[in-house]
């Protein structure tokens, strides 16, 4: 989709799937299913969905995906197609790895940051994109060095430990402006710092929500709050400033797990509540 004076491409690090329960936190299952009905196994599809931004001067990725560094039994257990997704789709458009930038961690999650580094033919870890500067938000790093129980099996220090010590990590303190077309703003709830992206061109805005809401319905239903989120209360009002500024702004709001739904523009329904969302696809 050209987007002003840039150009923004859905690029996918595959498909796997989950429980559809930690989707829908506290929203019995009798509802949730009549939206997303599940497998036999109660699964759900999940999109590993990231974005390259091109401008005339930067190639900036948001998020990098699961990753190639699974064991073909965690692959296996999680359906997770073969390796080389996210750098196999940034191929066909051309992208090595040596020609991206920038890269944005929405957070620190195993399934959005796992493709941040790689084994190397002599088995060392090194960052994928060896140019790229990766920015994260300070609250979020200490989150990850420091985990607690619920959160140590996807706060994994080979996700961003290598970017450290290559000095290839910048550590955001809150909101800030990356590029004259690109900002971050930290939208806290499903980790306490976790960011979004806002991109700003020729007079039009679009915005990655990353885990903010994973699927259109977390967005048009404020109260649906996936069980993964670590602060549900603060997820919720999160939204409900997320959605008001959408509505507000006409932004393009894009999602990064929903199967099919790739972005949308949202409208206000007769509930303060509730909104609408019209899918667009960005990829065409």
């Amino acid at each position: 989709m050209q987007f002003g004076d840039i150009a923004l491409h859905v690029v996918s690090d595959g498909t796997y799937w989950a429980d559809g329960g930690g989707l829908f936190g506290l929203v019995p299952k009798v509802l949730w299913e009549q939206t997303a009905p599940p497998d036999e196994h109660n699964r759900l599809c999940f999109h590993s969905r990231c974005l390259l931004i091109e401008t005339s001067q930067q190639c900036i990725l948001v998020d990098t995906g699961c990753g190639d560094k699974l064991s073909e039994k965690q692959r296996r257990f999680i359906g997770l197609e073969a390796k080389h997704r996210l750098l196999g789709d940034l191929e066909r458009l051309g992208i090595g790895p040596r020609d991206v930038d920038l890269v944005i961690n929405t957070h620190l999650h195993g399934d959005r940051c796992g493709g941040n580094t790689l084994y190397a033919a002599d088995g060392e870890l090194v960052p994928t994109f060896p140019r790229a500067t990766y920015c994260v938000q300070r609250l979020e790093l200490a989150d990850a060095r420091f985990p607690n129980e619920r959160t140590r099996a996807t706060y994994l220090e080979e996700n961003f430990r290598p970017l450290e010590q290559s000095g290839q990590l910048r550590v955001l303190w809150g909101d800030a402006r990356l590029t004259d077309h690109v900002r971050v703003i930290v939208t806290p709830g499903h980790t306490r710092a976790h960011q979004s992206v806002v991109i700003e061109s020729g007079g039009r805005m679009a915005l990655f929500l990353g885990a903010a809401a994973p699927w259109p319905i977390h967005i048009e239903r404020l109260s649906w709050v996936p069980a993964y989120d670590l602060e549900p209360l603060v997820s919720l009002e999160t939204k409900r400033k997320l959605a008001r500024w959408a509505l507000d702004n006409h932004a393009l709001l894009i999602f990064e797990h929903h199967p099919e739904i790739e972005s949308g523009y949202l409208y206000a329904t007769k509930r303060p509540d509730r909104f609408r969302l019209e899918p667009i696809a960005i990829s065409g």
